[in-house]
């Protein structure tokens, strides 16, 4: 069984206009999204700003209420349960955010911030949780000395090492990981990365890495799903995405990766247009309106699904976006 299942999700929020501030329409930021999540697996979550990465993240966290769809952790549907019906399942998932110094509240000692999830779940006393702070704050490599102290005065990196510490204080199966290394040095990127995976080797939790680093993104991902316009176009094996990328936004994305050996030449694919709005977007083909790409017509009203491919290797069957080859493929694999 999978720990998380997400099916058919939607998060769209409603825009308000006019002298009565009357519903005029809606951001369609998450728009149909179904995925997975084994034990001990890490999903990472790319796409440019604006695609919906975070909006999905909160979403299946429950920060946001979703307008359809379902979500289910370790088989238990959490998609309408109340705040009070989902407090006892919160223990099993938790978020991490990318900015330290917002997501930490500078009026409470670190030690406060690191325990106010178990004293919301009432989970041991004033002294057993202070000791738990304690090891927490170690464990991340922080020393337990600073359990009094507060968020702003340490650095960015020792602040996203507090973020880890809070975020596994429940020992939870999944967590959701929201850009947690974009606003920190690439020296320190490292290392929050590497405590991530010793984490995750020690605990055998569930990540979902959400980036617009590509490169982070394979370092720490089994799969990875790729995301434009509030949709994933393409989800695939880390290795497999990376080495034989089939849609075009894909490949586009990991063409601008950097390489860090200046002799060598890499050819680089430059997006033109600009990409559409999620109030209102295109009837067809989202990639394929922004290129201009001639087919982009006969995508209006056509039903473009995530197919597989190849062996555990999903991709939007779009013409605008695949190879004659592999659309004709695709095209002969919807249902």
């Amino acid at each position: 069984m999978n720990l998380l299942d997400v099916k058919d999700l939607k998060m769209h929020f409603p825009v308000h206009g006019g002298v009565f501030s009357r519903v005029v329409g809606s951001v369609k930021a998450v728009d149909g999204i179904s995925l997975s999540i084994k034990k001990g697996q890490t999903l990472g979550i790319v796409g440019e700003s604006g695609c919906g990465k975070s909006t999905l993240g909160k979403t299946i966290v429950r920060l946001n209420k979703p307008t359809a769809g379902s979500i289910h952790v370790n088989g238990a549907d959490i998609t309408k349960m109340s705040q009070s019906e989902l407090r006892p399942h919160r223990k099993q998932f938790q978020m991490m955010f990318q900015d330290p110094a917002e997501s930490l509240n500078p009026r409470m000692s670190i030690g406060e911030i690191i325990t106010e999830p178990l004293l919301i779940q009432k989970i041991g006393n004033r002294h057993t949780r202070r000791e738990r702070a304690i090891q927490l704050l170690e464990r991340v490599g922080i020393p337990g000395s600073a359990v009094d102290r507060f968020s702003f005065e340490f650095s960015g990196g020792q602040r996203q090492r507090i973020g880890v510490a809070r975020a596994i204080a429940l020992q939870p199966e999944l967590l959701v990981l929201d850009e947690p290394v974009s606003a920190l040095d690439v020296s320190v990127q490292s290392q929050v990365l590497n405590l991530l995976l010793e984490l995750q080797e020690e605990m055998g939790i569930s990540y979902m890495f959400i980036a617009h680093d590509l490169a982070v993104v394979k370092h720490i991902s089994d799969y990875v799903a790729v995301m434009y316009l509030g949709e994933i176009v393409e989800l695939a094996d880390a290795d497999i995405i990376y080495k034989n990328p089939k849609h075009a936004y894909t490949k586009a994305l990991i063409a601008a990766i950097p390489v860090p050996d200046p002799t060598v030449k890499k050819e680089r694919i430059i997006l033109e247009g600009e990409i559409p709005s999620p109030i209102n977007p295109p009837k067809g083909s989202a990639f394929g309106h922004r290129i201009n790409h001639p087919q982009y017509a006969e995508t209006e009203g056509l039903d473009m699904p995530l197919v597989e491919i190849e062996p555990d290797h999903w991709v939007a069957a779009d013409p605008c976006c695949l190879s004659v080859e592999d659309y004709i493929n695709a095209r002969s694999l919807v249902k």
